[in-house]
């Protein structure tokens, strides 16, 4: 199967057209090329799933490109799988990934570094296409990353800023916290297997050999626990959250692709790509639910309290990150890849919907100074009003379909996981729309000079919202995205029988949290005013400082972490390595100049040097004689 390198291919080639040609062509061709190899990408997408729709129940397409690395008895094989899982991962990833460019060539029409950031987006989907179509945790490891990369570079895209720059840094590190130990899980699941005769990091290799790892379960729990630890930094989980609020730095095309269609989802994509391995380890999987449960309700916590449009669903995010991690911690990997799916399609709506309203407000992302948008903007609008929705978990849009599955498979594992999964549903449903009557609801609140000039978006930017609304409405439908049955060959399938009234919470609790908004800020003539009057008061200033959790990572680890460099730096690098580079130089000029004094021209000075030297020499050989 050639012809499925082309998914990765085609990206890249709009990455070497916007650093070397684009400079020709102008904005025109970027317009056309940059969006055209994400479109082209798609439908090489398409056609490998409707191939493979074709094929018996759990087979692949398989590109074995060449031959990568060969060491001793370790081979790897640069080589591409399209299975189940990878080709719904495929589609979200150029599906929403071209709507998103699509959408960007409006947004982004104005910066003076349009090919750049272009560059950076088609290098962004490729590298994310890699890791999802990669055989084997090798290749895996390269999309991660490049997106890892990709995510630097576009989170300070406006490097000129500092604070967008510094934002750009702490996403890098605080990834590569979570990459060591996702290296070390993997270099001990190789190092296991090759133990036992098995040199390879295939996925397939590993899942028929999973017989070696089933006899040694403490190190089948380190093995998953390391890698969780790699998907608590792309994926944003407790503790290595702290990055992903800070993205919104970048331009907001580039928060709706980190948010929806690539880089928080490599995480999840990697458990459930290894669920043949986490299945071994109960012990592992009770801890990753427990994660995932705790980040969901602790962000949700968070986003009570911001003001900024882009904060507020940046945090909805690591919420909602955390429902998947719990349902591949409950074992319900099936239903979290399903999750994944439906925040693309929601998630991407809202992010762009934002960019559109910060567009149409003249870069304004506070809500307070907001309102009235729905009669200016009802494109944006009706459109975020549908994503907010299904967020909520509303029956019939697609959040309600894919969040209850995970709480009804929680449900069968935990009461309490499916208790804090519930409480949270409605802090979701709450948060969400409080944003959306802070943001839309009765009369504007912005300035006259703003308000004068507020207006909807272009058509490359409203036509995505339109594609992104009726996915977040259908997304859910068994009988337009089968998804469940599309996954049980590789994970399986059981649904648990969970009582009516179980069923049932998510939604009365979604329904409750946007009366209660409503209540608190739909009603009002001005829905922005009290907001930072909550009963509460010292819980709301924490809510709005984040828990302070910068501020405890700064002063306990950043800071002495630094002190500790910085000794390093001055004992080591000066007083060492420094003082015996200058003190070698030093003495080196030293014995230069001595023997300098013997250069004096004189001959018989010479004559005598030499007869000295000759005696020296034969005194030492008769001494050693």
């Amino acid at each position: 199967m050639t012809y499925l390198r082309w998914i990765i291919f085609l990206p890249l080639i709009g990455v070497l057209f916007n650093l070397f040609v684009a400079p020709r062509t102008g904005r025109r061709g970027v317009n056309l090329v940059a969006p055209g190899v994400i479109l082209g990408a798609f439908l090489v997408a398409l056609s490998a799933f409707f191939e493979l729709k074709g094929l018996a129940p759990g087979s692949a397409l398989v590109d074995n490109i060449y031959p990568w690395i060969t060491a001793g008895q370790l081979h790897i094989d640069f080589a591409l799988r399209v299975d189940a899982l990878s080709a719904v991962m495929i589609l979200i990833v150029t599906g929403v990934g071209f709507l998103i460019h699509l959408y960007s060539v409006g947004y982004m029409a104005h910066d003076e570094d349009y090919a750049r950031f272009f560059t950076y987006l088609n290098l962004f989907s490729a590298s994310m296409l890699l890791l999802v179509l990669g055989e084997n945790l090798a290749l895996l490891f390269v999309g991660w990353e490049g997106v890892g990369l990709c995510s630097y570079l576009l989170i300070g895209f406006w490097y000129t800023d500092p604070e967008k720059a510094k934002a750009g840094n702490k996403a890098f590190i605080v990834n590569r916290i979570g990459d060591a130990g996702f290296l070390l899980g993997m270099f001990l699941l190789f190092w296991t297997l090759a133990d036992k005769g098995v040199w390879t990091l295939s996925f397939s290799e590993i899942e028929a050999n999973m017989a070696h790892l089933a006899l040694m379960p403490a190190v089948i729990t380190s093995i998953c626990l390391l890698l969780f630890v790699g998907a608590t930094g792309k994926s944003a989980q407790i503790p290595l959250f702290v990055w992903l609020p800070d993205a919104m730095a970048g331009p907001t095309p580039v928060s709706a692709l980190i948010h929806a269609a690539t880089m928080v989802t490599a995480g999840i994509y990697m458990m459930a790509r290894l669920h043949f391995l986490y299945t071994l380890s109960p012990d592992a999987l009770h801890i990753i639910a427990w994660f995932g449960a705790a980040t969901a309700i602790f962000a949700a916590t968070i986003g009570f309290a911001q003001t900024d449009i882009k904060k507020v669903l940046a945090y909805s995010t690591v919420s909602q990150l955390g429902y998947m991690v719990l349902g591949i911690g409950v074992g319900a990997y099936g239903a979290g890849v399903f999750h994944l799916m439906t925040h693309a399609f929601f998630k991407a709506l809202l992010f762009l919907g934002a960019g559109s309203v910060i567009h149409g407000m003249h870069e304004e992302q506070d809500i307070r100074k907001m309102g009235g948008l729905l009669k200016r903007m009802p494109w944006t609008g009706w459109t975020f009003l549908i994503g907010c929705i299904a967020i909520a978990g509303v029956p019939g849009l697609s959040g309600h379909y894919s969040k209850d599955l995970i709480l009804e498979e929680a449900y069968g594992k935990s009461i309490l996981l499916y208790i804090v999964g519930t409480v949270g549903a409605g802090m979701t449903a709450f948060y969400m729309f409080r944003l959306f009557f802070v943001t839309f609801w009765k009369e504007t609140r912005a300035s006259h000079e703003v308000t004068h000039h507020i207006h909807e978006s272009p058509w490359t930017m409203t036509v995505p919202l339109v594609i992104l609304a009726v996915l977040s409405v259908i997304g859910g439908w068994s009988s337009v995205f089968p998804i469940g049955d599309w996954l049980k060959p590789i994970f399986g399938g059981h649904h648990p029988d969970v009582p009516a009234f179980i069923r049932l919470m998510p939604t009365v609790m979604g329904i409750v949290g946007i009366v209660l908004a409503y209540l608190m800020y739909g009603r009002k003539a001005n829905p922005a005013e009290g907001m930072d009057d909550l009963p509460i008061d010292a819980w709301h200033k924490g809510a709005l400082n984040k828990w302070y959790i910068d501020e405890i990572y700064d002063a306990w680890i950043v800071r002495p972490m630094t002190a500790l460099a910085d000794g390093f730096w001055k004992i080591v690098d000066i007083k060492g390595i420094d003082a015996t580079v200058n003190d070698t130089a030093q003495a080196s000029g030293m014995f230069g100049g001595a023997l300098r004094l013997w250069q004096t021209g004189n001959v018989q000075s010479y004559a005598m040097s030499f007869l000295i030297g000759a005696m020296a020499i034969f005194g030492l050989g008769y001494y050693l004689w």
